[in-house]
């Protein structure tokens, strides 16, 4: 068989939240280019335009930190594009970066609704249909943070690691109702715009930690996504996958 017969998504819908940039953006991108369809949900309604019609997909407005919003989007794709086979959590933001003391009550509830509320309603708006249909794919973005925690990035933090146990237990949920796969990654510093937001001196100490002394590409995500995704990675879920350049541990 031809390398080029591996991976290919053809015929697959496909929904990516915060394709508006950095990581979504590549991710939708490659899955494109592997043949889905692909439906850029954002709360940015013209950064998802610019990546829709750049890979012929669907541009979503979508603030999945709300229920009715997530729903109407998905409600959106299932009617443009049909049933959704693959689901990538994307979307996240750092939040403002200090030590806990300095931290509000918004400033952890805002993170928590975007990184964590955000992958359980848009895990809750397919998973039924795909054991319906007895297939499906999703892969939550978490972070290295979620394995170590980032000093003055406790909410972003705190949400990346309960993305991962969410990720273990919707696979253990969903494990034996069909070709249904559930699993999560784990980035290390990646060079997206989420970066401008934070400190100097925190973006120093995380690429410190990484042995291979650079930071990742979202194109270097977006193909480990793609395999996640893919028919091939039927036997695989319930796991956190990281691409750190060798930060993790565990």
């Amino acid at each position: 068989m031809e390398a080029k017969g591996f991976f290919i998504l053809e015929g697959q819908v496909a929904v990516v939240t915060g394709a508006g940039q950095g990581i979504g953006r590549a991710i939708a991108e490659r899955l494109a280019a592997a043949g889905a369809r692909v439906a850029a949900l954002d709360m940015n309604e013209q950064n998802a335009r610019s990546v829709a019609e750049a890979i012929a997909g669907l541009a979503v407005h979508c603030d999945v930190s709300n229920a009715a919003s997530v729903e109407n989007a998905v409600e959106q794709v299932r009617r443009e594009l049909g049933p959704v086979d693959i689901l990538v959590n994307n979307a996240g933001i750092a939040g403002r970066a200090a030590p806990l003391w300095e931290l509000s009550e918004e400033d952890l509830d805002q993170v928590y609704a975007v990184n964590l509320k955000g992958v359980f309603l848009m895990c809750r708006s397919v998973i039924r249909q795909m054991m319906e249909r007895r297939y499906g794919r999703i892969v939550n973005v978490a972070s290295i943070a979620g394995k170590e925690g980032n000093p003055t990035l406790i909410p972003y933090s705190s949400t990346k690691a309960a993305v991962i146990c969410l990720t273990k237990a919707l696979a253990k949920e969903v494990a034996g109702k069909g070709d249904l796969t559930v699993n999560s990654i784990s980035p290390a510093v990646i060079q997206t715009p989420i970066l401008d937001n934070i400190p100097p001196a925190t973006r120093d100490y995380m690429v410190s930690r990484i042995p291979m002394g650079r930071l990742g590409t979202v194109e270097e995500v977006a193909a480990l996504v793609h395999f996640l995704v893919s028919k091939e990675a039927s036997f695989t879920t319930g796991q956190c996958y990281d691409i750190s350049g060798g930060r993790a541990t565990y």
